[in-house]
């Protein structure tokens, strides 16, 4: 267990949408305790917030969106995944467009912004959700599951008909170390016959070898290669962190992916939700399990995962 986390100091950056093409500044500032990961809506005359919460999602393709309280805002799983790969709890992020930017494609950006600004321990104890039986969600070939660990593991594996990918496959344990050396830096990816069809439906608009590596026939496009021989398998797993940060708590377990996407990655995170009798709640005192009484696990944040075990 550890004490909850913030950020010691505000924070900015600018880019443009995946999707739009509009440009957007981002701003990062600390939150008190109990807070979670909140998004702030700062266009126009806005203010109004979101927490980053799977009930407040949307349907979208290609990308994880909420939305709620007025305002919407898309492709959010990258700042997600820097922020729960640097274990931030705590966070206050302002946008000032309907979509994060997309910056380089990856979370590395984020994450050296966040080590910009410092990050600050709180008082209080961070709780985590433990799988304790397994859970899957399956849509034909491809498939989710989480099972019961003593850390938080992923193992995913795609496949794709590419010479520079064909199968691959990754096994990851959570550390902020092992985050920024092995994922961060992994970027978005897209086949150029599907880029083109993503243009013509007017998605895509910010996408460029900048912050994409496109896939021709036999190879990519970008003069500056790959970070990773692996790299689309890394940025899957990426994808994978920014959208369990949904369930608003770190959880300890192993989740195995194969062939999966945001859309079957957020419906096992529902499922978690939907089965409270498959984990429990451990915070700094005591775990929380679903035949003992509930009484004084008043943190706002997360009564509504104790009320569901209690249930």
């Amino acid at each position: 267990m550890r004490v909850q986390q913030t950020l010691a100091n505000a924070v900015s950056c600018s880019g443009v949408g995946l999707h739009s093409g509009l440009p957007v500044t981002l701003t990062l500032r600390p939150a008190p305790a109990d807070t979670g990961v909140v998004f702030v809506n700062r266009s126009g005359k806005g203010g109004a917030s979101l927490a980053a919460s799977v009930e407040h999602l949307v349907a979208t393709e290609l990308c994880t969106a909420i939305s709620g309280n007025g305002f919407q805002v898309k492709t959010i799983e990258h700042i997600l995944a820097a922020l729960t790969g640097l274990d931030i709890d705590n966070v206050y992020v302002e946008v000032d467009a309907a979509e994060a930017p997309v910056m380089d494609g990856s979370a590395g950006h984020f994450v050296r912004l966040i080590r910009s600004a410092g990050i600050a321990p709180q008082s209080q104890r961070q709780p985590y959700l433990k799988i304790t039986r397994p859970l899957e969600v399956v849509d034909g070939n491809r498939r989710v599951r989480i099972e019961p660990s003593s850390t938080t593991k992923i193992t995913y594996s795609i496949h794709y008909n590419h010479p520079l990918i064909q199968t691959q496959t990754y096994a990851y344990e959570h550390s902020v170390h092992a985050f920024e050396r092995e994922i961060a830096d992994a970027r978005t990816f897209g086949f150029m016959q599907e880029v083109e069809a993503l243009w013509a439906r007017g998605l895509g608009k910010g996408g460029s070898l900048d912050n994409t590596i496109i896939l021709s026939q036999d190879g990519i496009l970008n003069e500056s290669g790959l970070r990773f021989t692996n790299e689309f398998v890394r940025h899957k797993i990426l994808d994978l962190i920014g959208d369990f940060s949904l369930l608003g708590v770190p959880f300890i377990g192993h989740v195995i992916a194969e062939r999966s996407g945001h859309a079957i990655h957020t419906r096992l995170v529902q499922q978690i939700l939907n089965h409270s009798d498959s984990w429990v709640l451990l915070n700094a005192e005591e775990p929380v399990a679903a035949s003992e009484p509930r009484s004084a696990m008043a943190v706002p944040r997360f009564a509504s995962l104790v009320a569901l075990q209690a249930s």
